[in-house]
Formats: structure tokens, sequence, C-alpha cells
């Protein structure tokens, strides 16, 4: 059997406001929109693919602590993209980790910027070179997160 990532579900809280968030941060169109009031969603994705589902049904924050989720990355042609979404989450104030871009680890050429989502999910923007540079934990691959 062969198997690729499909799509990403998220609970969100607020889903206006994470919709707002993901079409900003990583240019997504709207594939689709639930039309019962009472179970919102969202389907984002770009040219047609389907990328991220949103599900507002969820309260509460993002909890690393529990078993489950550890952090979603997505990757991007090169740094200059990196760069770009950097730009993107200062002006929407979100929560970045190690004062920006980050190489995956010393030595490393990969990285990208670490941040999270309005509830806490932990994201990563991405690309596979251009990041050298020190890395958050020194002598050791760091992925962003602990």
């Amino acid at each position: 059997m062969t198997v690729t990532p499909g799509h990403v579900g998220l609970n969100v809280t607020d889903l206006d406001r994470s919709l707002d968030f993901y079409r900003q941060v990583f240019a997504l169109d709207v594939l689709g929109t639930s039309p019962d009031p009472d179970r919102r969603y969202a389907f984002l994705g770009v040219d047609g693919t389907l990328l991220i589902t949103l599900w507002q049904q969820s309260t509460g924050e993002f909890d690393a602590r529990r078993p489950g989720l550890h952090h979603l990355a997505f990757q991007v042609p090169d740094i200059a993209a990196v760069r770009r979404a950097e730009a993107t989450l200062r002006a929407l104030g979100a929560a970045i980790s190690h004062d920006g871009i980050v190489p995956h680890g010393e030595g490393a050429g990969s990285g990208g910027v670490f941040f999270a989502d309005p509830d806490g999910t932990r994201l990563e923007i991405y690309a596979p070179s251009g990041a050298e540079g020190p890395a958050p934990t020194p002598g050791a691959p760091t992925c962003g997160f602990f």
C-alpha cells in the first residue's frame, strides 16, 4: 500500500478567528463552509486541493502535555517564503518561538519559523535550505518545540 498525507483537521474555539488566521498566514482559499450555524466548519486549500479543515467544536487551548499532536509543519520552496510568512505572523501578533527563523539543528540549512495559531496549536513553516545559523538548542536537532 502507498499512502500520502491528505488533509489536516483541527478543532478550533472560534471559526471566524481561525479562518482569518489560516487564510492570511498560508494564503489558503475557502473551499467550503458549513450551512448549519450549529455545526460550524471550513475547508481550506490551494487550487481546489483540500489541505486544512477547521472544526468549531472545542474549548480551551492546545495542550502539548497531552498525547496526540506535537506540531504541524508546512514546507515552502525557499527561505524567502519563510520570511514572508514570518512578516505576516508578526503583523498578526502571533506567538513566535525562538524570536524568528531558526535552523532545524546546529549546522543545518533547513529550518523555519515556529509559532502558534490562535488556539495555541503549534505550527512550523520551513524551507529545505537557507536557514543556516545558530539553532535554539546548540548541538541537537530541535524541530522547534520541546
